[in-house]
């Protein structure tokens, strides 16, 4: 049985290391990981290096390197591993557990590269070579048909699982911020977890609206303002649920296993095989970072995807237009069935034009997603990150969405807001 301070995934596949990561004291706590994972980089001749990438907002991604002489750069990236430290606060929003398991069923797919162990804030995994997008690169054809396809394969191949999680009287843990009186003296809530993972009834839990429920009952009610804040999230959530959870889509009960994340920072182009000569050979992709995925609509993913052609600055100007988002469907559509283990016949454009408009209808989501995520990280993050403004600006993408779609923008006499007429720009 696992201790008090060792995750429960320990005792299964992967391994973990009983050690922290300090960002205070970086290199020092990230030489000791690696040498416990690897004893033999200590004494073996090399020189042990880090690299810090500065992708992500959340957490810090350390590429550790063992430069032992004799070596090509291409040896050495074969051994090199990947350091990814958990951002304080974030197991308010993530589930840690799930997240270890999304990553072992990803590698069962060959979608993930190996994980190699846990230890109490994060986790070490082999690195995968090729270079990280930056959010031009998702606007470029040869990269966004990349992306369309492994999206697709990813929806097509990887099951949505239920959680493995323990009985609820024995695990879930509330918070006494939360705003929801416990039937119980502890921390320990089942009402509560049973609150969200029931938030749309018939869905496999966890999925996107659990994700969702789960933040807003995170969201800090420390003051008047903040508790209505809540409340007016709660019923908007409650709308949306009944609104989207039950509509039409691709996958098994409208879900697919979902990256919920596919910002340029996850996504890295594969070198190209050795001997490849031909420019006209497309590009590949692969995507990093699975701590959000869950089962979700396919159009969720795929509208969240693209809001990230904008970027952290949230540029709506650079986002697709209708033109660009029907040729990414397009091949999505030709992947996603491609990989289906069926041969089953079907209409490439009506699935297109299906898929389109299902787009097109989720485009608000993922403001109303990221919005509460931000709300919560101004509270929790340490990180130099204006998280307050940007949950104003995702959160109004959502609330144009509304007014563009119920035709209160138009009643009121009011511009279309830049976002809302780039999507609807053809070309």
């Amino acid at each position: 049985m696992a201790t008090a301070s060792e995750p429960k995934s320990a005792v299964g596949k992967v391994r973990f290391i009983p050690l922290s990561f300090n960002q205070a004291d970086s290199n020092t706590s990230a030489l000791r990981l690696i040498y416990t994972l690897r004893p033999e980089w200590e004494n073996n001749g090399g020189k042990v290096e880090l690299v810090r990438f500065t992708d992500g907002i959340t957490n810090t991604l350390l590429k550790l390197v063992n430069k032992r002489p004799g070596l090509s750069e291409e040896e050495i990236d074969s051994e090199a591993v990947l350091l990814r430290a958990y951002g304080q606060g974030t197991s308010l929003i993530i589930d840690r557990e799930r997240e270890t398991q999304n990553h072992e069923l990803l590698m069962q797919h060959n979608l993930a590269p190996q994980l190699l162990a846990r230890f109490h804030n994060g986790m070490l995994y082999r690195f995968i070579r090729g270079t990280v997008t930056q959010p031009a690169d998702l606007r470029k054809e040869d990269i966004w048909r990349a992306v369309a396809r492994r999206l697709a394969e990813w929806h097509a191949v990887v099951p949505c699982l239920p959680s493995s999680r323990e009985p609820l009287a024995t695990e879930v843990t509330g918070s006494e911020q939360l705003g929801i009186s416990a039937p119980t003296p502890s921390k320990k809530d089942p009402a509560l977890q049973q609150a969200i993972d029931n938030v749309a009834p018939g869905k496999l839990a966890p999925n996107v609206w659990t994700v969702m429920q789960k933040w807003i009952y995170a969201l800090p009610v420390t003051s008047d303002a903040e508790k209505t804040r809540q409340a007016n999230l709660q019923k908007e959530l409650m709308r949306l649920v009944g609104e989207f959870s039950n509509r039409p889509g691709l996958g098994e009960n409208s879900l697919v296993f979902a990256h919920c994340d596919l910002l340029s920072g996850n996504v890295i182009i594969q070198p190209r095989s050795a001997g490849v000569t031909k420019p006209s050979m497309p590009a590949t992709v692969s995507f990093i970072d699975y701590e959000y995925a869950t089962p979700s609509p396919a159009a969720f993913d795929i509208s969240n995807h693209f809001a990230e052609w904008g970027g952290f600055e949230c540029e709506h100007g650079l986002l697709p237009t209708q033109s660009q988002r029907r040729d990414f469907i397009r091949e999505y559509i030709r992947s996603y069935f491609a990989h289906l283990d069926h041969d089953k016949e079907f209409d490439e454009e009506a699935e297109v034009d299906k898929l389109f408009n299902e787009i097109d209808t989720f485009r608000g989501i993922p403001g109303f997603y990221w919005g509460i995520w931000a709300l919560i990280q101004a509270t929790i993050s340490q990180i130099d990150f204006d998280y307050a403004s940007y949950a104003e600006v995702r959160l109004g993408e959502y609330w144009a969405w509304r007014a563009e779609t119920d035709g209160s923008r138009a009643a009121a006499g009011k511009e279309k807001p830049l976002r809302e007429l780039r999507w609807a720009q053809e070309a």
